[in-house]
């Protein structure tokens, strides 16, 4: 039997050996043993991403644990709802990622949108009776399922609450108008370049990034099927960003030795990211409200 060697050049293995310490692998994977699905109020996903639109009163953080109640486990692969579904309820995600799905005539699969630990899911069919695309999780993790009258009830009881979930709604709005441009106009590794920097963003803008490196628990497949690529394109285009040192991947970490050079090649504009509401918040990042009488007052 012939027996063939394989040699690899000093400055590969020295480069293989530097990612993989920038990486942490294996502090990652001890991390990723003591994990926990318990939902602790102090450290709710759902708080920190209202948090990061507006200051929260007390009685706005008691209604918002009110959609992490009765959280259930799931697990990776497993389909929260299909499409034509009773739509009936919303749920949060507080641990583990998740997508949105259409499955087409042919066998193949769009995904749509992906979902981060903090997002509120199902908000585009409030006003519909069945599901409009499907719900997968993408790994495990633990949901919240609340029915629509839940968010009734915040509607007419929070001020605050109301104005940060229309916040949240066109932020979603926003990522699918860019996500339909990203498919339509650009390049293949424009395309793969904007979806690893977006998702970069996002966790940056809720505290979840830690060290320059982040979890990215997604397959070749799953990305190729939200960037309209094959597993192979996928693939060969993570092997350029490697040579180019622009995204370091291993396994389900990704690493961005220089963020800034990989927004440059996806030509990155983060102003659908930057949702704000200061333009309705006083000073104290709080809603205020004038009665007409202290309007007619100030005139």
């Amino acid at each position: 039997m012939e027996v063939t060697w394989v040699v690899w050049p000093f400055s590969q293995v020295i480069q293989n050996a530097l990612i993989i310490q920038a990486l942490g692998l294996r502090s990652f994977i001890a991390n990723q043993d003591e994990e926990s699905f318990v939902v602790e109020k102090e450290d709710s996903c759902i708080i920190r991403l209202f948090s990061s639109y507006c200051a929260l009163s007390e009685e706005d953080r008691r209604l918002l644990h009110r959609l992490e109640e009765s959280p259930i486990e799931t697990r990776a692969g497993q389909v929260l709802w299909k499409e034509c579904d009773k739509a009936s309820e919303f749920c949060t995600i507080s641990k583990g990622w998740a997508y949105s799905f259409r499955n087409m005539d042919d066998g193949s699969r769009q995904i749509l949108e992906l979902f981060l630990p903090g997002d509120i899911i199902g908000m585009r069919e409030f006003a519909f009776s069945q599901r409009l695309t499907g719900l997968a999780m993408i790994d495990d993790g633990m949901v919240c399922h609340f029915p629509h009258r839940h968010l009734v009830d915040l509607f007419s009881t929070s001020t605050t609450l109301t104005a940060v979930l229309f916040a949240i709604v066109s932020r979603h709005q926003a990522l699918l108008t860019e996500r339909l441009v990203n498919l339509a106009r650009r390049s293949a590794q424009q395309r793969l370049a904007h979806f690893i920097y977006e998702i970069y963003e996002r966790l940056n803008q809720t505290g979840s990034f830690n060290g320059g490196h982040f979890r990215l628990p997604l397959s070749q497949e799953q990305i190729g099927d939200a960037l309209g690529l094959s597993s192979v394109h996928v693939s060969r285009t993570f092997t350029s960003f490697r040579k180019q040192q622009l995204v370091l991947r291993e396994r389900h970490r990704v690493y961005l030795p220089n963020p800034q050079a990989l927004a440059e090649v996806a030509d990155f504009d983060n102003r659908y990211l930057n949702d704000s509401l200061k333009a309705i918040l006083g000073e104290n990042g709080k809603l205020e409200r004038q009665s007409e009488s202290s309007n007619a007052a100030t005139k």
